[in-house]
């Protein structure tokens, strides 16, 4: 990408989806990991509870990670540029850690025999956890500084369409990630194991990361004016920045509100959906506490519920991927708010559908439904941002508003999750189940919120 007097040139169709690329890895990394965490650390003995205990790793990672990158990223003097560095750090720590995430059971029977001691029966579930962290620690060193290479690329008219783009390579990226292992079973009948699936989720984000961070170049001349300008100025503490964030515009406190009902809704479905698919649709009862010869007994229809969910996943992602540039051609024209109201609306309506009904082409249909709002959430929000943020301070903003994403996943991974771990009941055989379908109704309703803050948000 070149640079004319610090004049930003348009984008072409062929450089947005070269820009995307390397979104796309990420995602597919990011989509392994919500589809397959469930079942890896439910075999290791997670309860619902401890699942969403596990789950507080995202959310913790990016509101420390993401405002620390962020801000970084905006000061950061290398050759290889201000944000490149951490979308390459990022991938490359993540891939190893996505290698190891699957075989935590095997790591830890390694570690016993090397030692010749006996150790505790979680330490496979504390090594799975762990890995979970570096994981999304990693996603989210990535993330913003890509999110914040949008101002420092994109011309400003054209914000809208590249955060679009974004929407459309998380889309095709979770389609690839959550289809691929059901398409193989259904075409030629070979169930790839979950370990082979993480194992391509780390080339994918370790490759896509490394063609962008080849392809795309900065604009050096923008980097050293804004490095002078820091260098001229006290460097402020984060609750300075938090204050200078909030002082951009009054619409920026409802934007944020506005994203954290969002977000409550969203992992609300993001976390529980495989075990909703598994245990609701499928009437798998709970499994972590049975021995293994009566867990043996469901493990084809636990198979069938999980396969049953990548599906579901990647029909949610290809809705996405299909809508995403629609959305910002619409919002071009009709603006961001009303196209962004549409879409969570559509999404509301598809969780209630998922609570009351568990018919699989319902629920499979439902997904598609809800995908139209994710390839929503995925671009406007940001777009609506991106009008209030200052020419140097990209990384910070993008980094701080990060905390409103990861904020709400604490109260689903805490809250919801203790609500659903005390709403079980008795299944046959002297087995409990859960109401894992409770969740979309905190999710229809946390929606229903953020569409009612986002109509009173006053845009440009």
């Amino acid at each position: 990408m070149e640079e004319n007097n610090n004049v930003m040139k348009k984008f072409t169709t062929a450089q947005f989806l070269n820009f995307c690329l390397g979104f796309f890895g990420l995602q597919f990394a990011w989509q392994m990991r919500i589809i397959l965490s469930g079942p890896v650390t439910e075999s290791l003995g997670a309860s619902p509870f401890l699942y969403g205990l596990i789950w507080l790793a995202g959310p913790f990672t990016g509101m420390v990670v993401q405002p620390l990158v962020g801000a970084l990223s905006d000061k950061t003097k290398s050759p290889f540029g201000r944000r490149r560095p951490y979308l390459l750090a990022g991938a490359l720590i993540a891939a190893v850690a996505l290698w190891i995430f699957p075989n935590s059971a095997g790591i830890a029977n390694w570690l016993q025999n090397i030692t010749g001691t006996t150790l505790p029966a979680l330490t496979a579930l504390f090594i799975a956890a762990i890995m979970i962290w570096v994981i999304d620690a990693c996603i989210n060193i990535a993330q913003g500084p890509y999110r914040a290479l949008i101002p420092d690329v994109v011309p400003q008219e054209q914000h809208s369409l590249a955060n679009s783009y974004i929407s459309l390579a998380i889309g095709l990226g979770s389609v690839f990630a959550a289809a691929t292992a059901p398409f193989l079973k259904w075409a030629f009948d070979y169930q790839m194991s979950i370990t082979a699936q993480f194992i391509m989720a780390a080339l994918a984000f370790s490759l896509g990361m490394i063609w962008t961070c080849l392809t795309i170049k900065e604009h050096s001349t923008q980097t050293v004016e804004t490095d002078k300008q820091d260098d001229n100025k006290p460097q402020t503490s984060f609750w300075q920045s938090l204050k200078d964030f909030f002082a951009l515009s009054p619409e920026v406190s409802k934007i944020c509100l506005m994203q954290f009902f969002t977000w409550i809704g969203t992992m609300c479905m993001m976390i529980f959906f495989t075990q909703y698919a598994v245990h609701t649709v499928f009437n798998v009862p709970d499994l972590t506490t049975v021995d293994g010869i009566s867990a043996k007994l469901y493990e084809n229809v636990s198979l069938n519920g999980t396969n049953f969910s990548s599906v579901c996943f990647a029909i949610f992602n290809f809705v996405c991927f299909i809508v995403a540039i629609p959305i910002g051609i619409l919002s071009a024209k009709f603006g961001n708010k009303k196209v962004h109201i549409i879409s969570l609306i559509s999404m509301v309506i598809a969780y209630l559908g998922m609570a009351f009904s568990h018919n699989l082409y319902v629920v499979a249909g439902m997904m598609g439904l809800a995908g139209i709002g994710w390839a929503s959430i995925c671009a406007l929000p940001f777009a609506m941002l991106s009008q209030f943020i200052k020419p140097g301070t990209e990384g910070s903003v993008m980094g701080i508003f990060n905390i409103f994403i990861a904020g709400p996943q604490v109260f689903v991974c805490t809250i919801v999750a203790w609500i659903i771990s005390k709403c079980e009941f008795a299944v046959e055989g002297g087995l409990v189940n859960y109401h894992w379908e409770y969740t979309f109704f905190i999710g229809a309703l946390s929606l229903a919120l953020a569409a009612i803050v986002a109509n009173s948000v006053k845009v440009k």
